[in-house]
């Protein structure tokens, strides 16, 4: 009985380790100081990029949330139908997305997205989609 007992513990702890290994993780830590972002993949710095956050008058929020929802081609509904390509969607209406005012990128210059360099911003889309969003996370910080 204790055998049986012994094995059957066995391949339960293989199998939610199993389990464990294919949920890998990535995070996108973004500082509103260094106007940066780093993505890490299980823990492994893979990127480090410039961003545009929230300019004057407009907050990008800070803490930690799951990836909600992407969207390939969005527009934004609240500013003028503006282009939002690669948006992961991470709070409400706050993404991060690529921007084509490129020259702006390493310093505040939205209206509180989290704005990339359109390759970036394809390359970190490409990731949330295969790791899926609910293994996406967004972490702000000042």
């Amino acid at each position: 009985m204790r055998v049986l007992i012994a094995a059957a513990a066995a391949l339960l702890l293989g199998a939610f380790q199993a389990e464990t290994a294919s949920a890998a993780s990535l995070v996108a830590q973004v500082s509103l100081s260094s106007q940066t972002m780093v993505v890490k993949e299980n823990g492994i710095v893979k990127y480090r990029w410039h961003v545009s956050t929230g300019r004057k008058g407009y907050s990008t929020p800070t803490g930690s949330w799951k990836a909600k929802w992407a969207s390939r081609n969005h527009r934004s509904r609240k500013y003028d139908n503006a282009p939002m390509p690669y948006a992961i969607f991470f709070n409400g209406g706050y993404a991060v997305h690529a921007t084509f005012d490129t020259r702006r990128l390493g310093r505040p210059a939205s209206h509180g997205c989290v704005r990339l360099h359109p390759e970036n911003a394809a390359t970190f889309f490409q990731m949330a989609n295969r790791y899926g969003l609910s293994n996406t996370k967004v972490v702000i910080s000042r």
